[in-house]
């Protein structure tokens, strides 16, 4: 079994409050968890109002797979989504 975890750290453009920022993480992390089938929670960086830090997680019996779901995550959000752009992410299999 292949846990693969994904952290990503975004820069949210928008008007620098709180509210503005759950209006683009709340849609991403729910389209993400639809299409991809992952697990996707906001885990760090909660009172920035311009960064955010999502985790992504799936399970998997193949190495190759899980890696290759996750980058299509990260895929994903740079096409997609044109309000956050993506600083940095990780992607660690267990």
């Amino acid at each position: 079994m292949v846990v693969g975890v994904c952290t990503v750290q975004l820069e949210i453009f928008g008007d620098g409050s709180l509210k503005g920022k759950r209006h683009v993480v709340k849609p991403i992390l729910a389209r993400v968890r639809n299409t991809f089938n992952v697990s996707a929670a906001e885990v760090a960086e909660l009172d920035a109002p311009d960064r955010a830090t999502l985790a992504f997680a799936c399970v998997s019996n193949d190495t190759n797979y899980a890696h290759g779901l996750l980058e299509k995550v990260i895929d994903w959000i740079e096409r997609n989504r044109f309000d956050a752009n993506i600083l940095d992410y990780q992607i660690e299999l267990l």
